[in-house]
């Protein structure tokens, strides 16, 4: 994985964070700027993803992707939608993001070409 790499999956996820926080907001896609913002959100997400899977295995880069994501958007539901995790919720976040440490310091998986 290199820098460059891992700077455009960065990009990816706050893409998808940012998509998938707008998603509520577009009340069943009937706003418009919510929805725009949804739409270029996961349509940049897919893009920049592609792109790092040139340099980063596919299971370890959705890994990481999805993982962050969700602790992201889990963050910004409890700071905007003042939604509280319970225990068990808490504590599976916990393990993802355990999860995206050990991929990232100890997996020597690589691309093929």
């Amino acid at each position: 994985m290199t820098g460059k790499s891992m700077l455009i999956l960065v990009a990816a996820i706050i893409c998808e964070t940012v998509a998938t926080s707008s998603l509520k907001a577009t009340e069943g896609f009937t706003r418009l700027v919510p929805t725009i913002i949804t739409i270029a959100g996961y349509l940049g997400s897919l893009y920049l993803l592609s792109v790092t899977l040139k340099t980063i295995p596919v299971g370890i880069a959705y890994a990481i992707w999805s993982g962050v994501g969700i602790v992201l958007v889990t963050l910004f539901g409890v700071f905007i939608y003042q939604q509280k995790p319970d225990w068990p919720a808490i504590i599976g976040i916990a393990l993802i993001i355990a999860g995206c440490v050990v991929l990232n310091l100890f997996s020597k998986m690589q691309v093929h070409d």
